[in-house]
C-alpha cells in the first residue's frame, strides 16, 4: 500500500508576498465595513457598496475569462451587469427584485454562450456563483449588529486561510484531496478550523452580543465552509484547465482565489444570522 504524497516545503518568500497583499485587502475591507452608515454622510455611505460592486465586477471578469475564454468580453459584461444590479438593489432593500435579477442574469449569460463552444451552464453559473454572495454580504451589513457579523465573517475566513496555509506548510503530512488540490493537507485543514473558531470567538467577545459558544459554532461552520469553497474552486479550475483565476493579487492569483472560501462562508453566516434574529436557537 503506497503512502499519500506529502506537501511541498514552506515558501517564506511567497508567504511574505501573500501576507502583504492580504493585509492591504483586509485593511480596505474592514475599513469600508466599519465606517458604513446608510444614513450618514456620503463618505460613510459610499465605500462599502462601491467595494462590493468593484469586487463583484472583478470576479465577473475573472469568471468569464476562466470559464468562457472565447466569449470573455460579452460574458463578463452580462455577468458584471447582473452582479451590479443585484448589489445595488439589495443596498436599497429591494430583495425580490434582486433575486429576480440573479435569475434573469443567469439566463442572459446562458443566452450569450448559446451557439458557441462555451457551455451555457458555465456562463450561467457565474451569475449564481457571484451575485448571491454579493447580495448576502450587503444584506448582512445592513442587519442589526451588521458590522460585527461581517467583521466576524471576514476574521473567520481570513483566519481559516492563514491557519491552513501556515499549519499545512509547517507540519505538512498527508494531503487532503490531492486530485484537485495537491498542496492542501489534513494538518492545514484542522489548523484552519481552529483558527476560524478562535477568530470568531475573538470578534464576538469584543464587538457583539452573542454567546461565545454560539460564536465558536458559527466560526467552526464558517471554517468548514471556507475550506469547502476553496476546494470547490480548485475543482472548477481543474475543470477549466487553469492554475489561478487571474493574477490580480500578488501571492494569491486572482481575486476569486482569495475570496472563494468567503463566498461559501457568507451563506453559513447569513443562516446563523437568521437563526439569531428569529430566535430559533432558543
Amino acid at each position: 500500500m503506497t503512502s499519500l504524497p506529502r506537501a511541498r516545503a514552506f515558501d517564506w518568500n511567497n508567504f511574505g508576498v501573500r501576507a502583504a497583499s492580504g493585509i492591504v485587502l483586509a485593511s480596505v475591507s474592514a475599513w469600508a465595513v466599519w465606517v458604513f452608515d446608510e444614513n450618514g454622510p456620503l463618505w460613510r455611505r459610499a465605500p462599502f457598496p462601491i467595494l462590493i460592486a468593484v469586487a463583484g465586477t472583478l470576479l465577473s471578469i475573472e469568471w468569464a475569462t476562466m470559464a468562457s475564454p472565447r466569449l470573455s468580453g460579452r460574458a463578463a459584461v452580462v455577468t458584471a451587469l447582473a452582479v451590479l444590479a443585484v448589489t445595488f438593489l439589495t443596498y436599497y432593500h429591494l430583495y425580490p427584485e434582486a433575486w429576480g435579477c440573479v435569475v434573469v442574469g443567469a439566463l442572459a449569460a446562458a443566452a450569450v454562450a448559446r451557439g458557441s463552444a462555451v457551455r451555457a451552464v458555465d456562463a450561467a453559473y457565474g451569475v449564481f456563483y457571484i451575485a448571491p454572495a454579493c447580495m448576502v454580504i450587503v444584506w448582512l451589513r445592513e442587519m442589526p449588529q451588521g458590522r460585527g457579523w461581517l467583521l466576524m465573517l471576514f476574521a473567520a475566513t481570513w483566519a481559516a486561510d492563514i491557519g491552513a496555509f501556515l499549519v499545512g506548510s509547517l507540519l505538512k503530512g498527508p494531503k487532503l484531496w490531492p486530485r484537485f488540490s495537491p498542496n492542501k493537507t489534513w494538518s492545514g485543514f484542522f489548523g484552519g478550523l481552529v483558527a476560524a473558531t478562535a477568530a470568531a470567538v475573538g470578534i464576538a467577545a469584543v464587538l457583539m452580543r452573542l454567546s461565545l459558544a454560539g460564536a465558536a459554532l458559527i466560526g467552526l461552520l464558517g471554517g468548514l465552509a471556507t475550506m469547502g469553497g476553496d476546494l470547490w474552486e480548485s475543482m472548477l479550475k481543474r475543470r477549466f484547465g487553469v492554475k489561478d483565476s487571474g493574477d490580480l493579487i500578488p501571492g494569491h492569483g486572482g481575486l476569486l482565489d482569495r475570496v472563494d472560501g468567503l463566498m461559501f462562508a457568507v451563506m453559513v453566516f447569513a443562516a446563523a444570522r437568521l437563526v439569531v434574529h428569529y430566535g430559533w436557537a432558543h
